[in-house]
């Protein structure tokens, strides 16, 4: 097998709105207001929303996820619109298992682009890109059961729901738990949109 660190990724992956690039120095800015501007909507969901953080330890987590992306440990993707060029949310390949090849998609977007079908654009280039040209044998997508918006994304794309994992995370108070939906994309399903 091909060391992870040496497997090729594309500058970008085009749709026909937007460009999805790895993360790289200096986009802590545009991620930091994307946040600040989604944080009421983003906390229920994603635990980094949860805490205030400065500039600088955005900036500093976007430059540990470059360093992951370089080692293909972790690939965080950022989302722009074509026509402007501005940051509307974050995608990217985690929990990668490149023995089996296997990759969770994980999505955010900024509040003020939500419901334009930008995210299931770019999770359908990305599911592609994962089964064709990376050779995945699996691509899954976990979310929060309660989050009816997230899990229409791989309903809508054809993922299959496996299960709903009980008690597999705690809400957002950090006292109560909550059911994890698990849905997989596998060579030979039929991506749709």
């Amino acid at each position: 097998m091909t060391k992870p660190s040496l497997i090729k990724f594309p500058d970008r992956i085009e749709t026909p709105r937007l460009y999805i690039r790895p993360c790289m120095p200096g986009d802590g800015s545009d991620v930091f207001r994307a946040i600040a501007d989604s944080r009421n909507e983003l906390k229920p969901w994603l635990p980094f929303a949860r805490k205030e953080q400065t500039l600088e330890e955005v900036e500093a987590g976007v430059r540990e996820s470059y360093a992951d992306f370089i080692k293909k440990t972790d690939i965080r993707l950022h989302i722009y619109l074509k026509e402007t060029n501005e940051f509307i949310g974050s995608t990217g390949l985690h929990r990668i298992d490149w023995d089996v090849p296997k990759v969770e998609i994980g999505y955010w977007l900024n509040t003020e682009h939500t419901k334009k079908g930008y995210i299931i654009e770019a999770v359908k280039a990305l599911a592609h890109f994962a089964l064709y040209d990376l050779f995945c044998k699996r691509v899954e997508i976990r979310c929060d059961k309660r989050n009816t918006a997230s899990r229409r994304v791989p309903e809508r794309l054809g993922f299959l729901l496996e299960g709903i994992i009980r008690n597999d995370h705690l809400d957002e108070n950090g006292r109560d738990a909550r059911d994890t939906c698990v849905y997989s994309l596998i060579p030979g399903d039929t991506i749709k949109s």
